[in-house]
């Protein structure tokens, strides 16, 4: 492969790294001593131009090939995931100007960068050695987001803590995939499914799997990996927070399926009630059954609303769980369809906190009384993406629930035994429409204290309808997402029985 293949196949990647240079080489130069407000608006447009133009760039030239041997793969199906993860990343950036947390805009709108940067590589990574850098390159970026609020010793907190579990996370991570290179001898997903046919109950085997679902588990904030979660949501700058429940779920959800079901399709097991199998899938149903206990039923005491979003993230976690132990093509497209639709819902959300928290200084349920009457937008905003949250039909949330369960019941006599899982997955659903409803309640039951109507950006405001029509319209019509990642996992991999 020549220069010029290998450039037309990271052009993407190759666009988002000019524009991170373009970025902090403006502010530096020509908008050093300007006002902050312009220098946000400059750093947003270039983000979002560079976001816009890698978008651009896969959507009409879709050149696909495996590069070094198949160390990083560019089919469709990442294509399409990289252009949600850019989407995600332009509509944090706009977000990010209803803030003013610190003066070093360039290096803030860089690090947003860098850290999409990590996301896309970690989808099209297919090697163990390229996947832990991918991710190390994503997770230091974030840890800097998190704590870049100077001013702010919940921030700097928040980072800390991020950090310090990150690190150990990773450690295990690093650990497991020297543990399965020892195994087998190789680093390519595929090539390492191909030696450990024959030892799946190995016990060397069971303690990689352990430490790669520990280091994986802390990327997605499943329990009992999740502690690191309420403080950075609470505690991060907002669109920090908005980045790292969006952009960092999808690329780590999308990480962790292919290597489950490419690097460990093997050693599968079976995590039905009666018939426990050692494997990866009983692993997860564990993590799973976890989540979706814990997340629920400690967000019914939150009062902050991003430690709210924080619990209710971690519940989510154990809803997606449900398409990766489905260990099918139909429970990767559900897993997808659901992790897309929730990083539109979350960051949707995490909007529309922004704006509370910068009218009114804080982020709890008292700051948001009288919401609807304050700013019918944001409450309309937040109507959309809450009852998506909880599943409510007929927005995406409700779809999304409903294909991973019918994904489960489509694997076949080997899933049913997971039904305890879905069971569980529908009653704690039940759940979380009641902490979501008290959000609700005070946006248009409660009276505010002052009847003075939010200022908002007109960006920021067009940024949120516009999450909330996607939600809607996923909902409504669910099949223009889920009709294209089966088109596109088709073409990634046609040996696949759908």
């Amino acid at each position: 492969m020549n220069y010029g293949e290998l450039l037309k196949l990271l052009a993407p990647e190759s666009i988002l790294a000019l524009t991170l240079l373009l970025v902090l080489g403006a502010d530096a130069t020509f908008l050093s001593g300007r006002a902050p407000g312009l220098r946000r608006a400059v750093a947003a447009s270039l983000t979002v131009a560079g976001c816009m133009g890698a978008i651009y760039w896969i959507f009409f030239f879709p050149i696909h090939g495996h590069l070094f041997s198949g160390v990083l793969v560019v089919d469709p199906l990442t294509q399409v995931t990289k252009q949600v993860l850019l989407l995600l990343t332009a509509a944090t950036a706009l977000l990010t100007l209803e803030t003013a947390f610190t003066p070093h805009v360039g290096e803030y709108f860089g690090l947003q960068l860098l850290a999409t940067l990590g996301f896309l590589f970690m989808v099209s990574s297919e090697d163990i050695l390229t996947i832990f850098v991918a991710l190390e390159l994503a997770s230091l970026s974030l840890y800097m987001l998190a704590s870049f609020a100077k001013g702010n010793l919940a921030s700097a907190e928040a980072g800390l803590k991020y950090f310090l579990y990150g690190g150990l996370a990773s450690a295990f991570l690093l650990f497991g995939f020297s543990l399965l290179y020892g195994l087998t001898g190789e680093t390519l997903l595929a090539k390492i499914a191909a030696k450990i046919t024959t030892t799946p109950r190995d016990p060397l085997l069971v303690v990689a799997i352990s430490m790669v679902l520990t280091g994986l588990g802390f990327k997605i904030a499943a329990v009992p990996f999740q502690l690191w979660a309420p403080d950075v949501y609470e505690g991060a700058p907002t669109p920090s927070a908005a980045l790292i429940a969006s952009g960092s779920k999808l690329a780590s959800f999308f990480l962790l399926e292919k290597m489950m079901t490419i690097g460990l399709s093997s050693a599968v097991g079976s995590g039905a009630f009666h018939a426990l199998a050692a494997g990866w899938v009983p692993m997860l149903a564990m993590l799973a059954g976890l989540s979706l206990i814990v997340g629920n039923l400690t967000a019914l005491a939150q009062t902050s609303v991003k430690r709210l979003l924080a619990y209710s993230a971690i519940a989510h976690a154990g809803y997606a769980l449900l398409g990766v132990i489905a260990n099918s093509s139909q429970g990767f497209v559900a897993l997808l369809f659901y992790v897309m639709t929730y990083g539109f819902t979350v960051l949707g959300a995490f909007g529309v906190v922004a704006v509370v928290e910068r009218q009114t200084g804080s982020d709890r349920l008292e700051a948001f009384a009288g919401l609807s009457r304050r700013s019918p937008v944001l409450a309309g905003v937040l109507f959309v993406c809450l009852l998506s949250l909880a599943g409510i039909p007929p927005l995406a949330g409700f779809f999304g629930k409903f294909y991973l369960f019918a994904a489960i019941l489509r694997a076949g006599a080997p899933s049913l035994g997971i039904l305890w899982l879905v069971i569980l997955a529908i009653a704690l659903s039940a759940v979380s429409l009641f902490y979501y409803l008290q959000v609700l309640k005070q946006a248009f039951v409660r009276e505010a204290p002052l009847e003075l109507p939010f200022s908002v950006k007109p960006s920021t405001q067009l940024v949120l309808i516009l999450l909330a029509l996607c939600v809607i319209l996923f909902g409504c019509a669910p099949d223009l997402l889920v009709s294209k990642l089966l088109l596109a996992l088709k073409a990634a991999a046609p040996g696949l029985v759908f």
